[in-house]
């Protein structure tokens, strides 16, 4: 019996041999961050195209971090709109920050956010804020959402840890924003064990952003905000070691993980193609597939795992996996069916989310995959369907 996992770890004998040779560099390199994480902070920026980028310990963080900075900097109120198809902490940071968050309904064609659901949560509730989440690479209608956001003074926070190297009419997710936020999560499009990106082209919540990942100190600032910040507060050098200018958290990741990221970026291109290339072959081989992907001429879907929606989700389900194939819940259905929310908000009623909740699961795609695993994995569902 074939044994196909889910997904598959980015980090292989070259980026251990390469890590034990640099760990065993004289003197001892350092491990806690510094240089190698502004390093590879710098080429993350130039690979997305953003002025800036900060490194954190994980997605999650990454989340939470840009919504505590958006407060520090100035939102109209506390609202936030969250796709109801999305992970759980796109919701329980804007919980855990005291912000009032609005499900938007998801779309049947490439599973972000209903554009008619959304239109009307703008015009109700004039929310500050809208996380978008690129939902498994699968491409929104940026154009659409970002008039959308424009005409209702919305700030758009891309959340794009599913999606890295998907693009929208040639131009990458991620750089669409006012903050875009990455995974480097085992299992996603690249690892660095645990961590994440928080990107965005505005310096001033960049400074906020960078000094409330370390307890909101100044001392990742360039010097001249430094000396800025030590006039305008009357705080001498020495106290300034221990002079925190917002109410930070310490969301840092290492250096030891960042030596891995860096290598990590030059096979993501590589990887962006492989998991496209399985994509398309999943959608030509899947013909019972209740989900219409939308797959516009210039947009490029880097897949995470592969969509599927069907009547038969749980005789699918079980088949599959006595067959050795890993498949897991579309996300995680509807976040307005889970328990953390029914229990603060009570139910809420979500036409597509609530299909995706009973008919969704994904199927394994990743760089590793190989057509004949596709062809397997494809010729059990389609049997399954013609019962």
């Amino acid at each position: 019996m074939n044994s196909i996992k889910l997904v598959s770890d980015t980090i292989d004998k070259n980026d251990i041999n390469r890590l034990v040779n640099w760990l065993q560099s004289d003197p001892i390199p350092r491990l806690t961050k510094g240089q190698i994480t502004i390093d590879l902070e710098e080429k993350w920026s130039r690979y997305l195209g953003v002025k800036h980028t900060t490194y954190v310990n994980s997605g999650s963080s990454a989340i939470l971090l840009s919504l505590a900075a958006l407060q520090q900097y100035g939102l109209r109120n506390n609202k936030v709109v969250v796709p109801t198809l999305s992970w759980l902490t796109d919701v329980s940071s804007v919980m855990l920050l005291g912000m009032n968050p609005i499900l938007c309904d998801c779309n049947l064609i490439d599973l972000s956010v209903d554009i008619e659901h959304l239109t009307q949560i703008f015009e109700k509730e004039k929310p500050s804020a809208l996380i978008l989440v690129s939902v498994l690479g699968l491409v929104p209608d940026m154009d659409k959402i970002i008039e959308l956001c424009e005409k209702h003074d919305v700030i758009l926070i891309e959340d794009v840890c599913e999606s890295m190297g998907s693009k929208f009419k040639n131009k990458k997710l991620g750089s669409f924003g006012k903050i875009s936020l990455f995974s480097m999560y085992y299992g996603h499009h690249l690892s660095s064990i645990e961590g994440g990106f928080v990107c965005t082209d505005d310096s001033d919540l960049h400074k906020i952003i960078h000094s409330m990942r370390s307890h909101g100190w100044a001392r990742d600032w360039s010097k001249d905000i430094q000396e800025e910040y030590r006039t305008k507060y009357n705080i001498n050098q020495f106290d300034e070691l221990y002079t925190f200018y917002y109410p930070g958290m310490n969301v840092r990741s290492t250096d030891l993980q960042a030596y891995i990221a860096i290598g990590q970026i030059d096979k993501l291109d590589d990887f962006s193609k492989k998991r496209n290339n399985n994509f398309l072959t999943y959608e030509s081989h899947l013909t019972k597939n209740l989900l219409k992907i939308c797959r516009r001429p210039d947009d490029f879907i880097s897949n995470f795992a592969y969509p599927y929606v069907s009547n038969n989700r749980m005789k699918i389900v079980e088949i599959l996996q006595k067959h050795g194939i890993e498949v897991r819940p579309l996300i995680a259905g509807s976040m307005a069916r889970q328990p953390f929310w029914t229990r603060v908000y009570g139910t809420c009623n979500l036409k597509n989310g609530d299909i995706i909740n009973a008919q969704g699961f994904y199927l394994p795609n990743h760089q590793d995959l190989s057509g004949a695993d596709i062809d397997y994995v494809c010729n059990i569902i389609n049997q399954v369907e013609k019962l």
